[in-house]
């Protein structure tokens, strides 16, 4: 041992100031000894608009926290449409390709690819790896190409066929692969015999695990039920469910549950028209974009907080990062979701579960929410943070990050 400290290099698509947990994961390597260099792209997610300060130009180098930040250029994902989604996925990793040779003479312990969508973004990580005898580890957060169908939708055999094709020899070229469930790690298997595999389920910061109080936003939050979704704004999200859940308290005419957005993305603009055209904008309030750091607060505002996935037996293989972050707030969770998720939810008896996309079963669940007393709810709350505080602590699951990639 020649003494020196342990040095990852991370490659992912997405940074700070992007809201991704690769930001507080390289922290934490920082806090336990491990530097690390980070090659990213330009931050452009989720609308697809640079951030301030951020253009095509750069900047390219930048420290953040004692990180090192290499930036690739990429398109943007501007306007969201399919074709725009689809030249961002393929030119991050294209273009990063030919900023590999900006980390020349660097030493490297490992590799680690943080693989949010698109598994593409494996590629410049291979190659870094393969060439300089590295072994890599992929953090699997979106399993491909499943997770693809519920973004764009492709229907044609032959396209689909390509895409697994393209999925499974990506995964096949990573030495060391982690998924966030039994249920992953299992079709991982099958895709990458040969690759070393283990179960690491997202954590989520500890800040969610403060009481915020935010005197200014609980007395908005006052004289009705309020029901909060915090993140991405996508597809995949199936937020139109509160869209039908409004029709029928408009129905009712009930007035006493409000909806709470907090978060952008792809299909806002698509959610805000449905809920115009229903004639329920009085039941939804949207709060935009806000900074991880003023989360705790809508949390500890809220009633309760919402999540849900689109169907599909592969969403339903793992537990979102949201969901935990929930379950470390105290708050009871409202879920209409399949697999993991709903499993951990009712093992924690921390909220009340429907399947996936069952807006009958969310309404009740949403009604019978509103009509318990706050003890009840309270109770579910703490359920959910003991629960998290068992399962999902930065400390433990970062540490057990940490000894997999650098494993010999």
């Amino acid at each position: 041992m020649d003494g020196r400290k342990k040095r990852v290099l991370v490659v992912s698509q997405h940074y700070w100031p992007e809201n991704f947990r690769i930001t507080d994961i390289c922290k934490g390597f920082l806090e336990d000894g491990i530097e690390c260099d980070v090659l990213c792209g330009l931050p452009n997610y989720p609308k697809g608009e640079w951030f301030d300060g951020y253009s095509y130009r750069g900047p390219r180098r930048e420290m953040y926290e004692g990180v090192e930040l290499f930036r690739s250029g990429e398109i943007r994902r501007r306007g969201n449409t399919s074709l725009r989604i689809f030249l961002n996925y393929v030119s991050f990793p294209l273009f990063a390709l030919f900023h590999l040779p900006r980390l020349h003479g660097r030493r490297y312990d490992a590799v680690l690819c943080y693989n949010t969508s698109p598994v593409l973004m494996m590629i410049p990580a291979i190659v870094y790896a393969k060439l300089h005898r590295v072994p890599l580890t992929t953090y699997v957060l979106d399993l491909w190409p499943e997770n693809l169908y519920s973004v764009l939708p492709v229907k044609n055999r032959f396209l689909r066929s390509v895409a697994q094709g393209v999925s499974h020899w990506l995964y096949r070229r990573s030495d060391r692969l982690i998924a966030l469930s039994d249920a992953m790690a299992d079709k991982l298997r099958a895709a990458a015999p040969k690759s070393r595999i283990t179960v690491i389920p997202q954590y989520c910061e500890e800040l969610y695990l403060q009481d915020v109080h935010d005197e200014a936003l609980e007395q908005r939050f006052s004289g009705a039920i309020h029901v909060l979704f915090a993140g991405n704004i996508s597809p995949a999200q199936d937020l139109t469910l509160l869209v039908e859940c409004a029709r029928r308290l408009a129905a009712e005419d009930r007035h006493d549950i409000r909806f709470v957005i907090v978060g952008d993305g792809m299909s806002r603009a698509d959610l805000e028209r449905e809920i115009r055209e229903s004639g329920v904008s009085e039941y939804f309030l949207f709060e935009g974009m806000k900074p991880v750091t003023d989360i705790p607060a809508y949390h500890t505002a809220a009633d309760a907080l919402f999540a849900a996935l689109a169907k599909s037996d592969d969403l339903g293989l793992t537990v979102p990062a949201k969901i935990t972050s929930y379950m470390a707030a105290g708050r009871p969770c409202l879920v209409a979701v399949d697999g993991e998720a709903a499993r951990v939810v009712d093992d924690a008896q921390c909220g009340l579960t429907c399947d996936a996309g069952d807006a009958d079963a969310l309404y009740a669940n949403l009604v019978r929410l509103a009509a318990m007393p706050e003890s009840e709810r309270q109770t579910m709350g703490e359920n959910g943070r003991t629960y998290f505080c068992g399962h999902f602590r930065r400390g433990t699951l970062l540490r057990r990050l940490e000894e997999f990639i650098l494993s010999q």
